[in-house]
């Protein structure tokens, strides 16, 4: 067997420059390729047995060769002539099988044309197929066809690739991989097995086929789960859950028809556990099963070894290398392949103490052996026991670890692909590329990486790694992994990765990047071996290669009855038939793949099967591609020779038939050959990386782990090294292969990944080089030089040769320098290359500006590297001459020297002569070292400035920090401002996070004296170990930050000048409670100080002032749990931290509600308290009781008026009067309701005295607090905030000022959190920014623009006027609702409402001061204004001679205040009036029962006012009820529906006029009412209008009417309406 090397003669003529093709039989030294001319560029070409296809540039394609199915008669091999069916379809894709050919077209669809005896064109009932004709790919619904990406043509059957990567075929044989009973298939079918899996490439052989699959690991992107087969319905995966493990299974073998075969029995060794399906097999239909794993694999390496040895462990040197006989008898198809089958079931059985089937688990063979198992044991047990049973234990435990880690890989494939993309140096990295386990084994596994003698059936570590990447590619898992099993998994393991990475590099570059995690899958005949498993077996469905899993196939191939795979590092496997030497290695056959022997140097990187020869295109030493041939020879080959051939680029290499082809291009201005070179030096590179990694990290980091002389910081520092550099190596394989496929296809500039991507290689390489410094800087180097002995040996050969280092006698630590510095070397390649490629390109074109770019970016990135590592260097010799006890604190990996004053260039003012003070800066702190301490100062809060130079000379800096302000010396001026640069640089540089780029070119401006920054305090005091994260401002915590203490206190919230200052959050623990109390609130220097919450462990919640931190002002305090409605509530003022003042206290648990004063949080002075019983006392309270005067009254108006001693407890002199009036007088003594002691005198009122004695009833609301005196607090808040000291004191435009602050403020702070506010609110809002017109004299106009803002002030709680309302409407409820609805409280609540319009009317005129008084006049402007309110009654001569509008607090402020308070004011008023109220609504029920006209004639009603005969309405009948007056009776229910007197007075008004109008049209003449007519008909109304609470609307009306109503026109109709209720009150008497 020989690789030729095959080259051409210079091509004469340039007539076209691309895409021209060369072909050529076989080899011999005379064979010159002949130029095949077309009219345009050939993209592709495909080759069959004795025809070819030609895809042309625009997407024709042309046929040459032997055509019979075209059933022309010339018997000539045809000329390329173009394919007709084909034109107006653009072909992105053809394909050739032996006597076949296919097309793919731009929108996916698929034409076939050749022979078809065998179904292989996909069209039924033809033999064959003269021209191109579509073939459709239907999904199972049938309803849309499947795009397809690419095809590939066999000898009887074909495959496509679709656009969601799955694989269908068509045609006849085992090689479709679809389990039919019946061939031909005639109709494409989807491969079931591959479902669900990520397929890159097919390939077709005679009579085999192959896939390139990606592993679904981290890299890869999990597929939509495919759960069921889509022929026979049954889940392609099983889970049986055991007792202690759990078994899952893709062993789904689909039972729709199996190809009937003879086979030689197989030995079935353990019965089939009931619980698993039982699987037919490739070679036998009944026992084994057909997984995906479980075939004799031998690794490639091993081509020695025929037989197989066993898969226990890889054999160690005390192994007895397997007999002959031993070998035999495993090759027979599926008996295990291990040593003792009895030792096995019994270690099973006592394994498993469960029943006997579970020792039977296994198929055919082994637990892990059985399809994919799943076990779960503790993954830390390696038992050794003797040698006998060591195989056994060792199989059986590391089985365990294989399989526990697959699965915890299976479930965390989501959160490993956030993981794996970064390594993370705190695992334990392990052997680059090599798989994760014990460290024993692995030692013993790596006897040496050249020829590693590992078994060949499955090697479980080869099981082991691969389980984290292949058992990810099972879909569906994730769905029905079971809860146990999640929890068994959910222990952590603390296994290393293996180092190869999974990630693409950098999370971006998922999809961008060509994956290198591949696995070919192969299935079909296997007679010649061509399926690569190890055996000669035919397999009916698609069946991973295990051994060429982490090799990185890019590529696969396929010949008759031979395999080939190209992988990244550009070396080729080939396995199957070597009759012509077409393996390129030994002249037997492989049924495994093995490496193809190509000389030293030689990188492959496109490669193609042809019937029985191989053809490689591939780098050599010369810039061209060199083309190599191996197989079978045309003529007997009498010697070799070569011609280099200059001008021409190889760009692509097809063998098929017995026929080769190479397409080429003319290298126009260099543009190939640079592309050439790019992808060349790439792959050059990739190489020389993975030479590094397996020659020269894996083996450090073996002795790192084992080796206690580098220590823990750089052992970790090595692994991250390793990480990162795996991680370059990856990306630049991945790199690689996409310009390789680059040049296969596209050939232009804007497909290059470099330009779109290059941050993620500057990323890279930027992340690398710092690890790199880091490690350099720990000394990790230096440490290395004695275990490097150990390694290379005293003349380190190796290392020379890698780091391309020419100088003799180097030391070892400077060879491993430079050989891990190496890589950054090759982005100034990067730089070249592109701008060689640049040159090639017209200077203002787009392309050119891309390249320049790219390339400036590449070159100042290799720039930034060099100084990076000089400051390493720099570092590192710094540390070798520091002092040797601070460098171990000091020495950090990532901090790197800047600066130092060893020169005494900086002191200390006022050092004593004697100290010693040394400065270093450091890229992220300034260090101060003095004799034995030193003190670190972060860079990030350091603030330095230059203190102005004066007549002393000194040349000082100011260093302030948070805790310290240093002033230091310099010796010079110069020294002066070079430190000061350096520190300011510094600084800037840690701030902007590109903390390692320090000394290059740093903006010459000062870092921000603001800034974010990290900071724990470290000296005595109120902060001593609190860290503060936040704003800075020079020093001091300013602005937006968070600050925590270590006994779990934390502020956050804003600064001012160090101190929490304006809104924040604190949360302080209760240990006792073993909960949080929590603070959200205003703050002021330190302390909560305004408003805010509170709410404590207990459960209590204070909401409302603060100053100084404590309690103070108007707040409500809720206490008891919140389970349900809480024990008691406060809702007064408070005094540092103390109730004290007017207070409302609702004790929930005893149903009391006390109204009154306080002081230090006991109830004195006067009070009122009401109870859920209806009892009501007012008076003195002292030292928290009743004590002293006071009234009692009970619910049935049984009254005491008298002394107190406590609670309810009479004690003195009083008078008790009964309801009926009698009464007694007299000393009382004992308890309210539990029997009284009295010594005094009874009196029954005589009769005739009765009218002098029903005044003796008690006048209620003397002994309470007066409603001036209450909620003091709330009004003097409101005060303050609008900037007075005491009420109506100030400058009124500072108020408004305060309000536009407030609000602006508050505004700010809400559209953090947005969904607080409605977009209503906001506009509210805006509208209240604009101040309105608040001075000179006040016209209606202006009054009614003052109404607008008050209305608008009072609807948001963000404006001092409507955060007063809010509180009052707030503390309104609180007192007069639930026990509080006492109708004794009447009074009180009236009042009260009175009082708040009198002070915020006060507070309104001190914003408007020119508005009149209370009940002061605006004039009306001489022209009557529309809406003028009839408030000015007719009778305006009691008033002034000049219309005009009366100013009054209630007409301005009763519509924003009573719609609020309505409720409780009105339950109040209903209490009241509760009985009057009855005796008129019995009275309303009994006359509404009458007809109109006998109501009309009842009441009195004159007969001219019936409307009888109103032409209008139907005629009234006698027996009609609800016709008269109907719409006056349904204005004045409205009555009900409005809130304020005035509003109420207006309805009044509106029903006269009703009244009126139909009257009218009644007399049809105008007509003026007389008292005596208008009651009756009035009366009518209010009857049918039956208002239920009428009584309580009159009260109400009555008591809150605006004054200067009282004496009109409005005034006369309320006392008509009046009279009219107590008429009706009394009519049963009448």
């Amino acid at each position: 067997m020989k690789w030729y090397i095959l080259s051409q003669k210079r091509c004469e003529g340039r007539q076209r420059e691309r895409g021209l093709l060369h072909s050529w039989r076989g080899y011999s030294y005379s064979v010159v390729p002949e130029r095949l001319l077309l009219p345009r560029p050939v993209l592709q070409v495909a080759l069959g047995a004795q025809h070819g296809v030609l895809l042309v540039e625009g997407g024709q394609v042309y046929t040459f060769g032997e055509l019979p199915w075209k059933q022309t008669q010339s018997s000539q091999p045809a000329k390329p002539t173009l394919e007709n069916a084909l034109s107006g379809q653009r072909v992105v894709a053809v394909a050739a099988g032996s006597f076949h050919s296919g097309a793919v077209t731009e929108d996916g669809s698929v034409h076939m044309w050749g022979d078809n005896a065998a179904g292989q064109c996909g069209l039924s009932g033809l033999n064959c197929v003269p021209n191109p004709t579509p073939v459709a790919l239907l999904e199972p619904s049938g309803a849309q066809s499947v795009p397809v990406l690419e095809l590939a043509c066999g000898e009887k059957h074909s495959l496509a690739l679709s656009a969601q990567r799955e694989v269908w075929a068509w045609g006849s044989g085992c090689q479709l991989g679809l389990n039919a009973a019946v061939f031909p298939v005639w109709k494409p079918q989807k491969v079931e097995q591959l479902a669900g899996r990520w397929v890159l490439q097919v390939a077709c052989g005679a009579s085999h086929s192959l896939a390139l699959v990606r592993c679904v690991g981290p890299d890869g992107i999990q597929r939509p789960p495919v759960d069921k087969c889509n022929q026979c319905n049954q889940l392609l995966y099983t889970m049986t859950d055991k007792e202690d493990h759990v078994i899952i299974s893709d062993g789904h073998y689909c039972p729709m028809g199996v190809e009937a075969r003879e086979d030689p029995p197989a030995i079935q060794t353990l019965k089939t556990s009931p619980s698993e399906p039982i699987l037919p097999s490739h070679s036998s239909s009944t026992s084994t099963p057909a997984a995906p794993t479980p075939d004799p694999t031998p690794d490639p390496e091993d081509s020695q070894k025929a037989g197989t040895t066993t898969a226990a462990h890889p054999p160690s040197d005390s192994d007895p290398p397997p007999s002959p006989k031993a070998a035999a008898s495993t090759s027979s198809p599926k008996s295990s392949p291990y040593p003792g089958e009895q030792e096995v079931k019994e270690y099973l059985r006592k394994l498993s103490d469960a029943s006997q089937t579970e020792a039977k688990m296994a198929n055919g063979g082994l637990v892990f052996f059985c399809v994919c198992v799943f076990v779960f044991s503790p993954p830390h047990q390696t038992p050794s026991l003797g040698r006998g049973s060591s195989a056994l234990n060792s199989l059986v435990a590391s089985c365990a670890t294989a399989v526990g880690e697959r699965v915890a890989s299976t479930y965390e494939a989501l959160s490993l692909k956030r993981m794996m993309n970064f390594y993370l140096p705190s695992s334990r990295l392990e052997a680059l590329g090599g798989a994760a386990d014990g460290g024993a084994e692995r030692v013993r596994r790596e006897e040496s990486v050249q020829a590693k003698k590992s078994s060949s059936t499955g090697d479980i570590h080869e099981e082991e790694a691969e389980g984290l990447r292949r058992r990810l590619s099972l879909p569906g898992l994730l769905s029905q992994v079971s809860p146990r099993l999640l929890r068994k998994m959910g222990r952590s393991r603390t296994r290393a990765f293996a180092l190869t990475p999974m990630g693409g590099g950098v999370p971006e570059d998922q999809e961008v990047f060509p994956t290198l995690q591949t696995e070919v899958w192969s299935w079909g005949n296997g007679e010649h071996g061509e399926l690569g498993h190890g055996d000669n077996l035919d397999r009916l469905q698609p069946l991973c290669i295990k051994s060429l899993n982490k090799k990185e196939v890019i590529r696969v191939s396929a010949g008759a009855h031979h395999s080939i795979a190209l992988t990244a590092q550009s070396q080729v496997y080939s396995w199957g038939s070597n009759l012509s030497g077409q393996l390129g290695h030994m002249d037997t056959p492989s049924t495994v793949p093995r490496l193809a022997k190509l000389s030293e140097g030689i990188r492959v990187w496109d490669a193609s099967a042809g019937e029985r020869h191989t053809l490689l295109l591939a780098d050599g030493d010369c810039i061209q591609p060199i083309i190599y041939y191996s197989g079978q020879q045309v003529k007997e080959a009498g010697g070799e020779e070569e011609e280099n051939v200059v001008y021409s680029c190889k760009l692509g290499v097809v063998a098929g038939g017995r026929r080769c082809v190479a397409l080429s291009d003319r290298n126009v201005m260099g543009f190939i050959s640079s592309l050439h070179e790019l992808a060349s030096a790439e792959r050059k590179f990739y190489c020389k990386l993975c030479d590094i990694k397996s020659q020269v990290l894996r083996p450090l980091l073996e002795l790192g782990e084992n080796n206690s002389a580098l220590g823990p910081v750089a052992t970790e520092l090595l692994q991250t090294l390793a990480g990162r550099f795996s991680l370059l190596s990856h990306l630049t394989g991945q790199h690689a292969a996409s310009l390789t496929t680059n040049l296969r296809r596209g050939r232009d500039v804007s497909s290059l990944l470099m330009l779109e991507h290059a941050s993620i290689f500057l990323d890279v390489y930027n992340d690398y080089c710092s690890t790199v410094g880091n490690f350099f800087v720990m000394g990790g180097f230096h440490a290395l030089t004695k275990p490097s002995l150990d390694i290379f040996g005293k003349s380190p050969e190796l290392l020379q040769r890698l780091s391309e280092c020419s100088e003799e006698n180097t030391a070892t630590s400077d060879l491993l320098v430079a050989l891990i510095y190496l890589p950054t070397q090759h982005l100034h390649e990067y730089g070249r290359l592109l701008l060689k490629l640049a040159t090639c390109f017209e200077v203002s074109s787009g392309d050119y500006q891309k390249l320049q770019h790219s390339c400036s970016k590449f070159e100042a990135l290799t720039l930034q590297l060099k100084r990076k590592r000089k400051e390493a260097e720099y570092t590192f010799h710094f540390w070798k001459s520091f002092p040797g006890k601070m460098t171990d604190s000091l020495r950090k990996p990532h901090r790197r020297l800047i600066y130092e004053s060893s020169n005494k260039s900086l002191t200390v003012q006022n050092a004593g002569r004697f100290s010693v003070n040394w400065f270093i800066l450091f890229n992220d702190s300034l260090v101060h070292a003095q004799f034995s301490t030193h003190h670190i100062f972060a860079l990030a809060t350091l603030w330095v400035e230059p203190t102005p130079e004066d007549e002393s000379g000194l040349h000082g800096l100011k260093v302030i920090t948070p805790e310290e302000t240093l002033t230091l010396l310099a010796s010079s001026s110069a020294e002066k401002t070079k430190w000061l640069r350096a520190i300011n640089q510094a600084v800037d540089q840690a701030l902007s996070g590109a903390g390692q780029d320090a000394g290059g070119s740093a903006s010459k401006s000062d870092p921000p004296i603001s800034r974010t920054a990290s900071y724990t305090f470290y000296k005595d005091g109120r902060l001593k170990d609190a860290t503060y994260e936040g704003r800075w401002l020079a020093g001091k915590p300013h602005g937006r930050g968070i600050l925590k203490w270590p006994d779990r206190r934390i502020y956050t919230g804003s600064f001012k000048s160090g101190l929490e200052d304006g809104f924040g959050e604190f949360a302080c623990p209760n240990k006792a409670l073993s909960k949080d109390d929590l603070y959200q609130g205003y703050w002021k220097e330190g302390k909560m100080h305004g408003l805010g919450t509170y709410r404590y462990a207990s459960g209590e919640v204070y909401d409302g002032s603060f100053q100084d931190g404590m309690r103070h002002g108007h707040g409500m305090l809720r206490s008891g749990k919140h389970n349900t409605s809480s024990p008691s509530v406060f809702i007064g003022q408070w005094l540092q931290d103390k109730k004290t003042g007017y207070g409302v206290f609702d004790d929930i648990t005893k149903g009391e509600k006390y109204m009154g004063m306080w002081q230090d949080h006991q109830r004195q002075g006067t009070g009122v308290v009401v109870t859920q019983f209806g009892l009501y006392y007012e008076g003195a309270f002292k030292d928290n009781k009743m004590m002293g005067t006071g009234v009692l009254l009970s619910e049935d108006d049984t009254t005491y008026e008298g002394e107190f001693s406590d609670d309810w407890t009479l004690s003195g002199k009083g008078v008790l009067t009964m309801p009926n009036f009698d009464y007694l007088e007299g000393s009382f003594s004992g308890e309210w309701g539990s029997g009284l002691k009295v010594t005094g005198s009874y009196f029954k009122p005589n009769l005739f005295d009765a009218e002098k004695d029903k005044n003796r009833a008690v006048k209620l609301g003397r002994l309470s607090v007066r409603a001036e005196e209450k909620w003091r607090a709330v009004f003097e808040e409101c005060w303050s905030q609008l900037g007075c000291e005491t009420p109506g004191q100030g400058e009124h435009f500072k108020a408004w000022e305060n309000i536009a602050v407030a609000l602006t403020s508050r505004r700010q702070q809400i559209q953090d959190s947005p969904e607080i506010l409605s977009r209503s609110h906001s506009k509210t809002l805006e509208g209240l920014e604009v101040i309105p017109q608040h001075e000179g004299p006040i016209t209606i106009e202006r009054y009614h623009s003052v109404r607008l803002y008050l209305l608008k002030a009072c609807d948001t709680p963000l404006h001092p006027l409507g955060r007063l309302v809010e509180t009052l409407v707030a503390v309104y409820r609180m007192t007069y609702v639930g026990v509080g609805a006492n109708r004794r409280l009447l009074l009180q609540a009236v009042n009260e409402i009175k009082s708040y319009l009198c002070r915020i009317f006060q507070i309104v005129r001190f914003l408007f001061p020119d508005l009149p008084e209370e009940g002061g006049l605006i004039p009306e402007p001489t022209e009557n204004l529309p809406d003028e309110n009839q408030e000015t009654s007719a009778d305006t001569r009691t008033e002034s001679p000049k219309p005009g509008r009366v100013v009054s607090s209630s007409a301005l402020l009763l519509p924003v205040l009573l719609p609020r308070l309505y409720p409780p004011l009105f339950t109040l008023y209903a209490l009241e009036k509760e009985k009057e109220d009855d005796m008129y609504w019995e009275c309303v029920l009994r006359l509404n029962k009458q007809p109109d006209l006998a109501l009309l004639a009842f009441l009195g009603v004159q007969q001219k006012f019936w409307p009888v005969s109103n032409p209008n309405s139907l005629p009234v009948i006698s027996s009609t009820k609800d016709a008269c007056f109907a719409s006056a009776v349904e204005t004045l229910q409205q009555i009900s529906t409005t809130f304020t007197p005035s509003d109420k007075l207006q309805v009044i008004q509106l029903t006269f006029e009703e009244i009126t109008q139909e009257v009218q049209s009644l007399l049809k003449q105008d007509f003026l009412w007389s008292m005596d007519e208008l009651f009756p008909v009035f009366l009518y109304v209010v009857l049918r209008a039956r208002i239920r609470n009428l009584g309580s609307e009159v009260s109400l009306i009555e008591d809150l009417m605006d004054p200067c109503v009282q004496h009109g026109e409005h005034g006369i109709m309320f006392t008509t309406l009046k009279a009219c209720y107590y008429q009706i009150q009394h009519e049963k008497v009448t």
